[in-house]
């Protein structure tokens, strides 16, 4: 229970540094980020002159207003996620946009991460199990195309999935035209019809890595001693794959897919962007270039959150899988 408490007092710890942290990035930018907000709303309607004050008090900027109060005011705001409205997608608040752009991405990034993780731990299994075979050998092939940039990747499948062979949209997250949003059966198939692509650029560019540090680590684990007895002792093959060898080798993946996890709600910005997909990334970039700082705070602390709670999720279960990690030194 003191190891589980440890993780928990320093998960806190973080979690109030990177909100602190979030309160302070509208201070830090050059020029005044609320009177550029302002002129934004001035152009699409009147302004209230409440609206200053509420946005110094949210973005934590303003002359008259003592820093911890506005601290204060800043952290009531996050409690009852009131982020404001969005330059953006005015009137529309933060927490509305964030809610609407969160599925997408959780659906295409989330899924894709699990599949390429799933499937490159597997065929690194394998690999490492049997080296020299020709799965071994396809390695190379599969970190080569890591290397290759998600934009670029994107690009070649859609001109070739796309506009070459027109299989699949180009861009978009369904169809706008003869879907509306819904549980209905027509909107969930042409939304994975539309996250095809996307999904498929991710799984390409990210499964080598898994599959790669998979079976380096079969290969480390297979000469480690007990893995001598277990085969000395006349246990199945596929007993020693599964129970000694993958299950040690895995651990080190564990960590990283945790990371992994935890980015899913960023989203993969250059993916989204290629594809027009309407995800949290693609948010980003559009409050980027908008200067909508409200929208950039809201997404900043989802990120961080998702974050921070992958990371102790995975920490926790690691002590489960892995004793030794929870005995003092």
């Amino acid at each position: 229970m003191k190891y589980y408490g440890k993780k928990l007092a320093f998960y806190g710890i973080a979690l109030w540094a990177a909100v602190t942290l979030n309160f302070f990035i509208p201070r830090l930018l050059p020029g005044n980020p609320v009177d550029i907000m302002l002129a934004k709303l001035a152009q699409k309607g009147p302004v209230s002159p409440a609206a200053r004050q509420s946005l110094e008090l949210l973005l934590g900027t303003g002359t008259d207003v003592p820093v911890w109060e506005a601290y204060l005011g800043y952290l009531r705001n996050v409690l009852t996620f009131d982020f404001g409205p969005s330059i953006t997608y005015y009137p529309t608040p933060v927490v509305d946009v964030i809610s609407q752009a969160l599925p997408w991405t959780i659906v295409l990034v989330g899924v894709s991460t699990v599949l390429s993780f799933v499937l490159g731990i597997t065929l690194g299994t394998i690999a490492g199990w049997r080296r020299g075979g020709w799965l071994d050998n396809l390695i190379p092939i599969t970190t080569m195309l890591q290397a290759v940039p998600y934009f670029w990747m994107a690009i070649i499948l859609v001109y070739l999935l796309a506009v070459i062979w027109p299989i699949f949209p180009a861009f978009g997250g369904y169809d706008i035209y003869s879907t509306v949003p819904g549980w209905s059966a027509d909107f969930v198939g042409s939304a994975v019809y539309y996250a095809f692509l996307p999904a498929l650029t991710i799984v390409i560019s990210s499964v080598g890595g898994w599959m790669l540090g998979m079976r380096n680590m079969m290969v480390a684990t297979l000469s480690e001693d007990y893995i001598t007895t277990a085969e000395a002792k006349g246990l199945s093959p596929v007993r020693v794959r599964q129970r000694y060898a993958a299950r040690n080798a895995i651990l080190p993946s564990v960590a990283g897919f945790a990371l992994s996890l935890g980015f899913v709600v960023s989203g993969s910005l250059v993916t989204e962007q290629v594809f027009s997909y309407p995800g949290i990334g693609y948010a980003l970039l559009q409050s980027v270039n908008n200067n909508d700082y409200a929208l950039m705070q809201g997404l900043f602390l989802v990120i961080t959150l998702a974050v921070l709670a992958a990371n102790l999720i995975v920490d926790l279960f690691y002590g489960v899988i892995d004793p030794r990690t929870r005995i003092r030194r």
